[in-house]
């Protein structure tokens, strides 16, 4: 959900891509689970009415157990890209612009 409205998100294979998110059910979570790759939105550090912040972004990435996440949708209030990188996870990074993430087919 981004606020009341409903949204997709995707998964191919083992890659999902999820943004302008601020709810997912339990039953949704269910199908990302174990990707090899999360994109996730996480907006800021205090809550938003229709966008994860960087503590429900975490929460739901320790729920589905990605093998790496990326957040993108970041606005300047989570502080520069260095910086935040090291409040993370080993295996969260934040996106950048201009990123290319390539795709590779499952085995």
């Amino acid at each position: 959900m981004h606020y009341k409205m409903p949204v997709f998100g995707f998964r191919i294979q083992d890659f999902v891509y999820i943004t302008d998110v601020s709810y997912i059910s339990d039953k949704e979570k269910e199908k990302i689970k174990d990707a090899d790759l999360l994109i996730i939105d996480s907006l800021r550090k205090k809550k938003h009415i229709s966008h994860f912040n960087l503590d429900e972004s975490l929460k739901l990435i320790e729920e589905v157990s990605p093998k790496k996440a990326l957040f993108t949708h970041i606005s300047h209030f989570m502080g520069k890209h260095d910086d935040l990188l090291q409040e993370l996870p080993e295996n969260v990074s934040p996106a950048f612009d201009g990123e290319t993430i390539l795709l590779t087919k499952s085995k």
